[in-house]
């Protein structure tokens, strides 16, 4: 299969109103994705498209967009406004829809956009049905022209918020809740910015909010997941027991512990296994998912806990393909991406924060008691931006300098080389116990790659 042109880690994402993020962009991939799924449900005339967005202003132009194309191939859309995306992915499941579509860019600024396609399930589209669409998009003439009664039409959804809280809230143990808890709630000014705070506060909490006014310009803007400041001040003031920050689209979270500190993804994931080590639902043995960028320290963690951690390549989809080949119930990323397989088949910043709750009152104690169990390796994340993105292992200089770095860091540290699938950057990660030797790392091979790639 040749390499895709329009899809990258996370559906398709760019510049709104700049190829490929474009309304004529998206009213073919309406077309494509109706015309592809009818020959995959054959028993429905007309494929049935969930379409949901966050709160960014272009997400108008590309639902609409979107959407005429649907109807131009005959497709039935329902549009719910904005809603998460692990959202979108339980309502397409939950009403038995053919396809679900989530206009978001998840954690990019404003002017980005970007749009996420889910099957029948709820699960992301693999490589190969990606690369069909991008075929369709790129050759219209493979895609026959409806007309008179074989258009399609589309329509709004407007309780779809209540089936989302009332499937979050199973997350949380019927025999908890959250009555007495001071909770400070950052939606980003996304997606989430309705449920969330509904959901907390009909589980008895007392919720203080922020980012819950968008505007169609302010989604992330020093709020959020990406900049947990304000909240920790929150924490702090209002003593708070826990802080839970989202993203754009609400698929991942920040958790602040009650001194207002922040609690690493790596971190939460071990905590997460723990409790369901502890209550049954996970065995000694058990793999838990992560990806290239989890920590040693996570992986030592569980090991020490009798469970196994199996790597996948970086983005929310490749972990719940494992889990899903694989029968795994846990996964997720140092971002924030948390995936309980029994409850949702994508990452849910909501589920995951109820789940934080629960081992709150499981275990009767303060998350930052709970969460100093895990220590994590000294770790370096840095971004670079690139010109261009030619295969890493093609480049003879760079190459070079990784394997100097490796040598040096031994057995006890990592590195990785990977080029984002959203920006054009170049992430450079490095690990491992002597903090000064992941610092000299990190420093030479940013250097490296902007001095080949910059």
């Amino acid at each position: 299969m040749s390499s895709r042109k329009l899809f990258g880690t996370d559906g398709i994402r760019g510049k709104a109103n700049v190829n490929p993020m474009t309304g004529e962009v998206a009213f073919s991939l309406g077309r494509a994705v109706t015309e592809y799924f009818k020959s995959v449900h054959t028993e429905r005339k007309k494929p049935l498209i969930i379409v949901g967005k966050d709160t960014r202003l272009s997400c108008y132009m590309l639902e609409q967009a979107f959407s005429a194309g649907v109807c131009s191939q005959g497709g039935e859309v329902i549009l719910t406004g904005p809603l998460p995306t692990p959202g979108i992915a339980f309502v397409t499941k939950s009403m038995r829809a053919d396809v679900g579509v989530m206009i978001s860019a998840s954690h990019n600024p404003y002017y980005d956009n970007g749009i996420k396609i889910f099957d029948a399930f709820g699960l992301k589209l693999p490589d190969e049905v990606e690369y069909k669409l991008e075929q369709m998009i790129l050759d219209p003439e493979t895609i026959p022209t409806m007309t008179n009664g074989d258009l399609g039409n589309a329509r709004r959804l407007r309780e779809v918020f209540g089936r989302y809280i009332v499937h979050c809230k199973t997350a949380l143990d019927e025999k908890f809740d959250m009555e007495g808890m001071r909770l400070v709630l950052d939606c980003a000014n996304g997606a989430g910015y309705k449920v969330a705070p509904m959901m907390f506060q009909e589980l008895g909490a007392e919720v203080f909010t922020l980012g819950v006014n968008p505007n169609g310009t302010n989604i992330n803007e020093e709020c959020g997941s990406l900049y947990p400041g304000k909240a920790q001040e929150m924490v702090k003031n209002v003593r708070a027991d826990l802080g839970v920050c989202l993203d754009g689209d609400a698929d991942r979270l920040v958790i602040i512990d009650e001194e207002g500190k922040v609690v690493p993804g790596d971190v939460l994931i071990g905590l997460y296994a723990k409790l369901l080590l502890d209550e049954g639902v996970l065995k000694k043995g058990d793999t838990v998912v992560g990806t290239i960028m989890t920590n040693l320290g996570l992986e030592n963690y569980l090991k020490d806990l009798g469970l196994k951690l199996h790597r996948t390549k970086v983005g929310d989809r490749y972990i719940i393909e494992y889990m899903e080949k694989h029968n795994t119930l846990l996964g997720g990323e140092p971002s924030g991406h948390v995936i309980f397989r029994d409850k949702a088949t994508t990452g849910d910043g909501a589920m995951a924060a109820l789940k934080m709750i629960e081992c709150l009152r499981f275990y009767k104690k303060k998350a930052s008691e709970l969460t100093k169990d895990v220590k994590l390796y000294p770790h370096l994340l840095e971004n670079v931006r690139v010109s261009e993105k030619p295969p890493l292992k093609d480049i003879e200089g760079l190459q070079k300098v990784l394997k100097d770095v490796e040598k040096k860091l031994g057995k006890k540290g990592r590195v990785v080389l990977r080029y984002s699938g959203t920006e054009p950057k170049c992430r450079v990660m490095v690990e491992g116990e002597d903090s000064k030797l992941v610092q000299e790392s990190c420093d030479t091979l940013v250097a490296a790659v902007k001095k080949e790639l910059g």
